[in-house]
Parts: C-alpha cells; sequence; structure tokens
C-alpha cells in the first residue's frame, strides 16, 4: 500500500503541476521512507516498497513528463500550426456529438481518439519523435478505425489542455489516409463486437444496445435516453467495463471448472486465460487494465494458496499500471475503479459482518454492503467530476444488481458464440433481453423521481467538501452519543428541506400558454392547447431525459406535433424521449435535410415509433383548440458565409390566449433579412430570441417584433458565449423583459385578467 500511494501521488502531482513535482513527490517519499528505515517507525517490507517505489517515480513519471512538457510539437501546436502527421492509434475512437444522439454509428459528426506519434510534417519542418497527440476528426470513416492502426492525418494543431502527457491536439480535416492493418487479435476483437451487435438486432431498440455496453462497454448502439438515465440514477458504470465485468465471468468459469473437479493451479490457468481474452474482447480501458491486473494477481495467489490477497492485488495493480502509463494516474474511470474496489475490500467485508452479527441473512447483508460502500467511496470524486450528487444511486443499485451477472455472461456467450452460429449467439442475447429490460425499467423509475440528482459545487472544492460531509457523517455514526443528534438532523432534512426540493409549488402554472423548457444549452418551447394534458412542442433541445421532466413537470400527456425547427443536435436530440413516453401524432420539419446523419436519425426514429414524418413550408397554417400555428419562413433558402442549416430553420407564429409568440430557430441575419424584405408582418409579444441569443441577430429584426417579452433559451455556463450581452440589451432597451432558461428554469407565459405574465420555475412560479 505504500508503494501505491507513492507512485500514484507523484504521477496526479506531477501531470497536474509539473514534472519537477513529480520528482520531487518521488525524492520526498523515497526520504521520507529511509527515515523510518533508520528509526524503525515501519516494517522493512513496506519501508522497501515505499523507497523503491519513489525511486522509480522518480524515473517512470517525471521523466516521460518532462520530455512531454519539452516537445517540440507542443510550441508549434501553441500556434495553430497546419500540420501532416503520421500516427499509430492506442484507443478506439469515441463518437462526440454537440448532444443527443450518444454514440449511435448514425448520429455522430465527429470522433475523439489517442494517438502515439510516429513522425510530422510542420512548417517544413520534419519531427521524429514519439509523443501522445489527440485527435479530433470527423466520424466518417475514422470511427470504424481499431487500435494498433497506423494512419496519416492532416489538419491544424491545437495546444491540449494540460493535465496529462498529451503534447499536442491535431483538428483533423478529412478522412485518414494510408491505413495501414490493425493487428489481427484487435481485428478479431471487432469481429467479436460486431458479432454481439448482430445477435442483439433481434432484440427490441434499448435492450439491442444495451447488452454489448453492459458486457463489452460497447456504447455506439445505447439510446441516448438509457444513458441520461443511468447517469442520472447512478447506474452509468454499467454500461463501462470494469472489474465487476472480469469478476463475473473469472467467477463463472471457476465455478464451471470446480464443477469439473479441477484443481486450483488448473483453475486458475484457466480462469487467467478468459480474463486475458475478456480483455481482448473490451479492449484496454483504464478500470478494465485495473481489474486485469489486479484479477492475474489474484489468481496467481489462488494458485499458490493464497486466496485471500485483494488489496496486496489492488495496490500491485495501481503500482504496475501507473508505472506502465503514468497518464492512468490522472484518469477518472481508473480512479473510479479502484477507489470502488478498495471500499469494497476495506469497508464491506466488516460492515457485512456487523449486519450478521445482528440477524441480517448474510446473503442480504452483502446486497446492502456493497453498493452503499462503493457509493461512499466514489461520491466524492463522481460530485467533483459532475457537479451533482444523486439520491437514488445506493437503491438504484440495490434492485438492479441481482440481474447484472447473468446478462453479462449471457452477452459474453452471444459474441463467442456469433462466429460460430449466429442462431446460438441470437438465443443467448433473447435469454439476457429479461434481465437487461429489468435494467432499463430501473434506471428510467429512478431517474424520474423527482430530484433523483442534485446540483453540488464542482472540481477539486466540491469533491474535498464532499469528502469531508461524508467522513463527518461517518464519523458521528461510530460515536453512540451523537447518532440521536444525527438522527435529529437526518430527520429534520427530510422533514423540511425535501419536500421543497422535490415539489414546485404553482408548477406548472395554472392558464400557461407557452413555455419554455430548461434543457441546457437548446430549444424546446412546449404551446397548450385548451385541452388539458395536450401541447405542441417545438424544438426537443439536447438531451432526453432533460425534456421529459419538462414535459412531465407541465403535466403533458399527448404531443399532437412535434415541430424541428431545424436538424442542429441541441434541437431534435430529445425528440427519443417525446416518442418513448408520449402519444405523438406527428413530426413535422423543414424542407432542410441537413446534416444527414441528423436527418437519417429523426427519420429512423419516427418509423420505429410508427409517427408519420410530415413537412413544412411557409404560408401553412395549423389550428388547435386554443392554439393556431402559421409557418411564415423560410420562403426561400438562403446561403452565404452563414451557417445554411441555421437559416433553413422554422420560423413560427403561435396564436396564443397570452398572445403572439413568434418562434425563430436559430436563424442568422440573411434568414432574418428575407423575412424582412418579404414583408411578412412579424409582430409578436413574445419573441423566442433567434440562436440562443448570439451576436447574429439584426436590430432591425428584433424592432420589427417588438416583443413585450424575450424567451433566450440558453445553457449555463456554455462554451458560446451565448447570449450575447449587446443582444440581450437591445431587448432591454426595447422595453422587452428577458427571460433566460439558464437562470430562470422553465420559464412560462401565461394570460391574466391584468393581461400577458410570465412565471418562472427558479421562483416557485410566482408571477412577478
Amino acid at each position: 500500500m505504500p508503494a501505491a500511494v507513492t507512485v500514484w501521488l507523484s504521477a496526479l502531482v506531477g501531470l497536474l503541476c509539473g514534472w519537477p513535482f513529480a520528482a520531487g513527490a518521488g525524492l520526498l517519499a523515497a526520504g521520507l521512507a529511509g527515515a523510518a528505515l533508520l528509526r524503525g517507525w515501519a516494517t522493512r517490507t513496506a519501508v522497501v516498497a515505499a523507497l523503491g517505489a519513489g525511486l522509480a517515480a522518480v524515473v517512470w513519471i517525471a521523466v516521460p513528463a518532462h520530455r512531454a512538457s519539452v516537445h517540440p510539437l507542443r510550441s508549434l501546436a501553441e500556434q495553430n500550426s497546419p500540420a501532416t502527421v503520421r500516427v499509430t492509434l492506442t484507443e478506439r475512437p469515441r463518437g462526440v456529438t454537440a448532444a443527443g444522439f450518444g454514440e449511435r454509428r448514425g448520429g455522430v459528426d465527429r470522433v475523439v481518439v489517442g494517438a502515439e506519434l510516429r513522425s510530422a510534417q510542420v512548417r517544413g519542418q520534419r519531427i521524429e519523435r514519439d509523443g501522445r497527440v489527440l485527435l479530433l476528426a470527423p466520424a466518417e470513416r475514422w470511427l470504424d478505425l481499431l487500435p494498433g492502426n497506423e494512419v496519416t492525418a492532416v489538419g491544424t494543431l491545437a495546444a491540449p489542455r494540460g493535465g496529462d502527457l498529451t503534447v499536442a491536439v491535431l483538428r483533423v480535416r478529412g478522412p485518414p489516409q494510408q491505413v495501414a492493418p490493425a493487428p489481427a487479435w484487435q481485428r478479431a476483437a471487432e469481429s467479436l463486437r460486431a458479432g454481439l451487435r448482430r445477435a442483439c438486432a433481434v432484440l427490441a431498440p434499448e435492450p439491442a444496445g444495451l447488452l454489448p455496453a453492459l458486457t463489452v462497454g460497447d456504447t455506439t448502439g445505447v439510446p441516448p435516453q438509457v444513458t441520461d438515465e443511468f447517469r442520472v440514477a447512478g447506474l452509468a458504470h454499467l454500461t463501462a467495463v470494469s472489474g465487476a465485468n472480469l469478476a463475473i465471468i473469472c467467477g463463472a468459469v471457476l465455478l464451471l471448472l470446480r464443477l469439473l473437479r479441477c484443481g486450483p493451479r488448473l483453475s486458475a490457468a484457466l480462469a487467467l486465460l478468459a480474463l486475458a481474452g475478456f480483455v481482448v474482447l473490451a479492449g484496454p480501458e483504464p478500470s478494465v487494465l485495473r481489474a486485469a491486473v489486479m484479477g492475474a494477481v489474484g489468481l496467481l495467489a489462488l494458485a499458490l494458496g493464497r486466496e485471500r490477497s485483494a488489496l496486496p492485488a489492488l495496490a500491485t495493480a495501481v503500482v504496475v499500471l501507473v508505472l506502465h502509463d503514468p497518464q492512468l494516474g490522472v484518469a477518472p474511470g481508473f480512479a473510479l475503479s479502484v477507489l470502488a474496489t478498495a471500499a469494497l475490500v476495506l469497508l464491506a467485508p466488516a460492515w457485512s459482518a456487523r449486519l450478521r452479527a445482528r440477524g441480517v441473512p448474510a446473503l442480504l447483508a452483502n446486497a446492502v454492503v456493497t453498493p452503499v460502500a462503493a457509493a461512499l467511496a466514489t461520491a466524492p470524486l463522481i460530485a467533483g467530476l459532475s457537479g451533482q450528487i444523486s439520491l437514488v444511486t445506493v437503491i438504484a443499485n440495490l434492485v438492479a444488481g441481482p440481474v447484472v451477472a447473468p446478462a453479462t455472461v449471457l452477452g459474453v456467450v452471444a459474441a463467442a458464440a456469433a462466429p460460430l452460429h449466429l442462431g446460438i449467439a441470437q438465443f443467448a442475447a433473447r435469454l439476457a433481453e429479461p434481465e437487461v429490460n429489468w435494467l432499463i425499467w430501473v434506471g428510467r423509475h429512478a431517474a424520474a423521481v423527482p430530484n433523483a440528482a442534485i446540483g453540488w459545487p464542482s472540481g477539486w472544492g466540491g469533491g474535498l467538501l464532499l469528502l469531508g460531509v461524508t467522513a463527518t457523517v461517518v464519523g458521528l455514526v461510530r460515536l453512540p452519543r451523537l447518532r440521536a443528534l444525527l438522527a435529529v438532523v437526518l430527520a429534520a432534512t427530510l422533514l423540511l428541506v425535501l419536500p421543497t426540493r422535490l415539489g414546485s409549488p404553482g408548477w406548472p402554472v395554472s392558464g400557461w400558454a407557452a413555455v419554455g423548457c430548461d434543457v441546457g444549452q437548446g430549444d424546446a418551447i412546449a404551446l397548450a392547447t385548451a385541452d388539458p394534458g395536450r401541447a405542441v412542442l417545438v424544438d426537443t433541445g439536447p438531451e432526453p431525459v432533460l425534456l421529459a421532466r419538462c414535459l412531465r413537470r407541465l403535466e403533458v400527456r399527448t404531443v399532437p406535433l412535434v415541430v424541428l425547427s431545424h436538424l442542429h443536435a441541441d434541437h431534435v436530440g430529445g425528440l427519443s424521449a417525446v416518442l418513448a413516453d408520449h402519444e405523438v401524432g406527428a413530426v413535422a420539419v423543414g424542407a432542410s435535410r441537413e446534416p444527414r446523419w441528423a436527418w437519417d436519425e429523426v427519420r429512423g426514429q419516427a418509423e420505429r415509433a410508427g409517427v408519420p414524418l410530415v413537412e413544412l413550408g411557409a404560408g401553412q397554417r395549423l389550428s388547435w383548440p386554443g392554439l393556431v400555428i402559421e409557418v411564415l419562413g423560410p420562403r426561400q433558402l438562403v446561403g452565404g458565409d452563414e451557417s445554411p442549416v441555421n437559416n433553413a430553420s422554422l420560423v413560427l407564429r403561435a396564436t396564443t390566449p397570452a398572445g403572439r409568440v413568434l418562434l425563430t430557430g436559430d436563424v442568422e441575419v440573411a434568414a432574418q433579412q428575407e423575412l424582412l424584405d418579404s414583408g411578412v408582418d412579424l409582430s409578436a409579444d413574445v419573441l423566442k430570441v433567434p440562436h440562443h441569443g448570439s451576436r447574429n441577430s439584426l436590430p432591425r429584426f428584433l424592432a420589427a417584433v417588438r416583443p413585450r417579452v424575450a424567451l433566450i433559451s440558453v445553457g449555463a455556463g456554455n462554451r458560446y458565449g451565448h447570449p450575447n450581452q449587446s443582444i440581450v440589451d437591445t431587448l432591454g432597451e426595447q422595453g422587452a423583459m428577458v427571460l433566460r432558461t439558464d437562470r430562470d428554469g422553465d420559464s412560462a407565459v401565461l394570460a391574466s385578467p391584468a393581461g400577458l405574465r410570465v412565471a418562472r420555475l427558479a421562483t416557485a412560479g410566482a408571477p412577478p
């Protein structure tokens, strides 16, 4: 353990603060170990281990960190130089979208992938020196590459964000060039993963996407709604291969070998082969590597007759892996995996024994203690990374836990059988479908709990704050005299705090006509009809879960029409939530079909849901009781240097009991000018400000609308700088009340005897 702490701390300090700090931390640890040895403060074994680890940290961590800091490509990256590089991919490309369609192959426009530099040509200078680079590339052809592929990429260099060994980021233009084949074992692993996806194709879409993720961490087919629900419910770890997967596989193999009466050495050897095969199948992710090394040490202990070596195995895994790849020292997945395992080794056995001593059955005691210990150990890190705390994670994991092992084993059987006989693989997948459906049901209902996840300070400060709170609570529990006080505090919290968080008094506000949903950096506007529970939806925001929560708060059950103003991900990403949870009459789009991947995704989702897809054009008029919508534009698709997709946005005018509402999508200057030139009446009581309040709005356009209320749908802390302050000032000078979803939450417009009024969820629905 001293060696593991020394190595990990040296890597963490060195990568975050610089190579001199890594060297200093290693030398300091070695010095302290030497002093302890001389004075007899610790056992000789622990001291020697810490001394060796400290010296090793200086060589294996400080030296690579120094080489990365002085790499010639780093200074060129800071100048945003164009470059042509030859690299070897070190990981599978991961899909990146603005939001909405996860890593689905049909819904990814860009990928990010780590690689090892072989050579680079920059401004006539040839650089032949190893170094880590990060590629941001178009999805086309890049998404199909494998670790070990050697490729040539052309693009523009950018400086890395720091905190790791990356020397440069390359923003790639175009497809990969001169692609060399990946190693045979990587191609074989991808063939098995593809076979698993084919076997799962006979299932419904959600379990078909989740089973490969549960089995081998292949998240390319997981629906975005399931991804978001698992994140809120604290079940996201199930889609990332970790020690649990390896424990399940090795446990199943060892159980089978025990039934066959195999000896411990033969069992350990065969289980080690199964472990190595699964690592190849799943890929060398940080949590997989940690679990693999720990599992290998554990199997060695089994072969040597020393089965109870979990803690030394964990420490060995940390030392070996961080010295092999110092960047793991700052990898969140590695840290989460180590902390969770340490909790299960150090805390769970003692807690389980105490419960059994009080008469709790052993199976139930272990089932309760395992998720609690893992959740407590990882909560500070998760809070620091995500800026939120899940209140349902322990219960969700407790309920979901029993089906994880059989689903994982059946998934591995399906993957292994697919190359031999697809029918057998499909049969195994069908056997796993009930278990996977149970996981989806648990995640969906846990995420639906009001305020299932609450906000918390992010970053180091937030993580340390929660660590202090957790330590304080655990300490109080251990003091009998303070348990009564702690019980009173918890009871007061439950009785006074939670009701105010779980409910939103006065929401939905009576008589609401239009609501801008708080869906982050995107648009989603609900327009009420005269029929309770029915509303037309214009755009669906970037994330299914956020939209689902808004519609649930508004008590919307039926959506006669979903209008997608244009096909950018921040306007169509939540469509799956509407189609899955509501009765939908139709989905409407404009004339544009770009970007193509988004159009294919929208069309596919509508077809799978059995919902008709219709096209709207200027001049059309739609009506429902209490609501009329007119399509004002676009009358023609405009070009120019601006985004053609944004300028193709449908522009709608809704007539409601609260007045006229102008919905503008993301139209920019050219499309706004085209509307002004057409002579159409743009005046409205409420304006949904174009493009999240960006600077691409004409003052003449805003003056033509003359809104009393300006609604800006925008995400908090977005990287685009939305909304632009000059646009906000212009609207204020024109007399408009500006509502922002990042500050006001869901923002409603309603009719009242006194005229147009607004209400904001952030103020518990009380109209100003």
